[in-house]
């Protein structure tokens, strides 16, 4: 569900005001609201165009909003150095799109446990393979980990197969061939995986595009 457009004007300024790490966002931007990016290079393109995200726009990156040691909000993602902490403002630089995505009140009490499970995993390995389960993270698997653990270990969002095919032409991206190329290992088609788009499509998270 997209957000109507006042709530998204008031979550961009909001957003504006939290890349300084003011006091201006705290009404609106919370701990636990998702931050969905389309990236600009690298692997982005090839993520985005076998993948699809809320409303017809597509995402390469996830990242989740949580407090620092000071209070402030910061973006935990899992990136190629590992899972880290960073500012809002470095988040949206290297940004060519933006999404809000926050949880239904439902399921907000989700959040705290979420959050707290996010945290403890700074510090582990990005997982370049995208294969789950393997003691490493990328972007999405540390948001549905994050989740699922704070579920009782019930799925919150959704594994699906993976595909790193063309939908126009069915055949192996070039970017994926040469990637797994370099890590001397076949491509995974059809595991199971998850990846931002497929988490920005879910029923219950609500999404604004910011940007």
């Amino acid at each position: 569900m997209l957000y109507p457009s006042r709530l998204k004007n008031f979550l961009i300024l909001s957003l504006c005001c939290l890349s300084a790490c003011g006091d201006g966002g705290g009404d609106a931007l919370q701990a636990g609201d998702l931050l969905f990016q389309s990236g600009k290079g690298g692997l982005s393109n090839a993520i985005e165009a076998v993948t699809e995200g809320a409303g017809g726009y597509n995402f390469s990156h996830v990242g989740m909003l949580v407090p620092d040691s000071s209070g402030c909000l910061r973006v935990i993602e899992a990136v190629s150095d590992g899972v880290q902490l960073t500012p809002v403002d470095t988040f949206l630089r290297r940004s060519a799109r933006v999404a809000l995505g926050r949880v239904k009140d439902g399921y907000k009490p989700l959040l705290p446990a979420a959050i707290a499970f996010a945290l403890r995993q700074i510090g582990k390995p990005y997982d370049e393979e995208y294969i789950y389960g393997n003691g490493k993270y990328y972007c999405s698997e540390l948001i549905y980990d994050a989740f699922l653990v704070a579920n009782n270990h019930i799925p919150f969002f959704t594994l699906e197969p993976m595909t790193f095919k063309s939908p126009a032409t069915g055949a192996f991206l070039e970017e994926w061939v040469q990637h797994y190329q370099q890590l001397n290992r076949p491509v995974p088609e059809g595991e199971l995986g998850c990846n931002p788009g497929g988490l920005s499509r879910s029923g219950k998270i609500e999404i604004a595009i910011l940007k």
